[in-house]
């Protein structure tokens, strides 16, 4: 039996992104990318030392949503290397071959068989022989001076010239999400000036508790000047039939009563203590706010309540459509789509060939952004995907009406 879905409260304490966000750091200059690269770059040293003074062996459990330590930070300094230092066509962007002889060798002995994420199967990361904390970041300090001497070196502005660059720069600020997640879930207290990634903004009340979207056919995929995923590309039209979608993603006050009702089990970081319910955030308990979205749900849990709530996920192009309207609220959860993690028409693969291409049709597209998300990242276009069944990710869920 279906059920209506508790209304949405009209405001939350949370900031919001509105609208469509795009991305400047796509179409950034050499100046402004060799800036970014930096203030990415002071994030990253942050998170280490948050790390190191949380856990001072560094030492994580094998575990299907973790990485050592030493070996994100090792391989964020190889990725930057291997792209836009060893890389002799780096400025070819695209037409850049993958490998082979273009590539020079590296500053650090054995680089490649330690941190080439192509290469190295996860589960033996944590039998590599790591360099030292000490070593791993005179690696990434030296490979991060020479990265921005060939930038400034750049023959052009073109997108093709500097493609690498925003590539890497938008590969470390993913890696430092992944730091933030990887402590939420160890349950690690990190500074929370580290944890939030992106400027956030409009303060004020949502204005609608939901977006009535008209039929229409409706241009998915980058198109236009500028960085893109291959996995964006191409552009195509999709037929939407006319939706209503919430305007903001899900609330705790929405999805607690679906978990009182059906005795469905709690998500990670979540309890009931003396009568009230608490989350925990990077080793800390804290009140529950109720007007905060849901977080830490798999795509399982967020169909779960979309059925019990006689609702459904919205698929990416909906998503997507919808979250150009000026009122369409960007949480602080990524979001769950009912798609799964496809090529568009004419995809075709980029050089960095492991990026989309291994991950097809076993993962699930979110969209949007988490608190987490660095600024850099953050793109109405960017298609994040998972597993459906990972729950340590910020990942939260909208829906829309049947």
């Amino acid at each position: 039996m279906s059920r209506s879905p508790p209304a949405p409260p009209q405001q939350t304490r949370a900031h919001r992104l509105n609208g469509p966000v795009t991305n400047p750091w796509r179409t950034a200059n050499a100046e402004t990318l060799a800036k970014a690269l930096s203030e990415t770059r002071h994030r990253t040293l942050g998170l280490i030392q948050a790390w190191q003074a949380a856990l001072p062996d560094l030492s994580v459990p094998p575990l299907p949503g973790m990485n050592p330590p030493l070996w994100e930070w090792g391989h964020i300094a190889w990725f930057q290397e291997w792209w836009t230092v060893r890389n002799r066509q780096r400025c070819e962007g695209t037409r850049s071959a993958s490998s082979g002889d273009g590539f020079g060798p590296s500053l650090m002995p054995r680089a490649d068989a330690l941190y080439n994420s192509s290469e190295v199967a996860h589960d033996r990361r944590w039998s590599l022989p790591l360099p030292d904390l000490q070593h791993t970041q005179g690696y990434l300090a030296d490979v991060l001076a020479q990265s921005l001497a060939h930038l400034r070196g750049a023959p052009n502005a073109s997108d093709e010239a500097l493609y690498f660059w925003r590539l890497v720069l938008q590969h470390e600020a993913m890696h430092n999400e992944a730091a933030v997640y990887m402590a939420q879930g160890l349950g690690l207290a990190l500074p929370e000036a580290l944890c939030v990634g992106h400027a956030q903004a409009g303060t004020g009340p949502v204005s609608a508790s939901a977006l009535h979207i008209p039929a229409q056919v409706w241009t998915l995929g980058h198109s236009g000047p500028g960085f893109f995923f291959d996995n964006e590309c191409q552009a195509h039209p999709v037929q939407l039939s006319a939706f209503e979608i919430d305007a903001a993603a899900v609330t705790w006050a929405q999805y607690l009563p679906f978990l009182q009702a059906t005795g469905y089990p709690l998500p990670p970081h979540v309890r009931g203590a003396q009568g009230d319910w608490q989350v925990r955030r990077l080793g800390q308990w804290q009140a529950m706010d109720l007007n905060a979205p849901v977080v830490h749900v798999s795509a399982a849990d967020a169909q779960a309540w979309c059925t019990w709530a006689g609702r459904r996920l919205p698929t990416e192009a909906e998503w997507a459509c919808a979250a150009h309207s000026p009122d369409f609220a960007w949480g602080q959860v990524w979001e769950w789509t009912a798609s799964d993690f496809a090529p568009y028409p004419g995809f075709v693969v980029h050089p960095y060939r492991d990026y989309s291409e291994p991950w097809w049709h076993d993962h699930r597209v979110l969209r949007g952004a988490c608190a987490a998300t660095s600024a850099q990242v953050v793109d109405v276009r960017y298609r994040n995907f998972f597993v459906p069944e990972r729950r340590d990710i910020f990942a939260g869920f909208r829906s829309v009406k049947m």
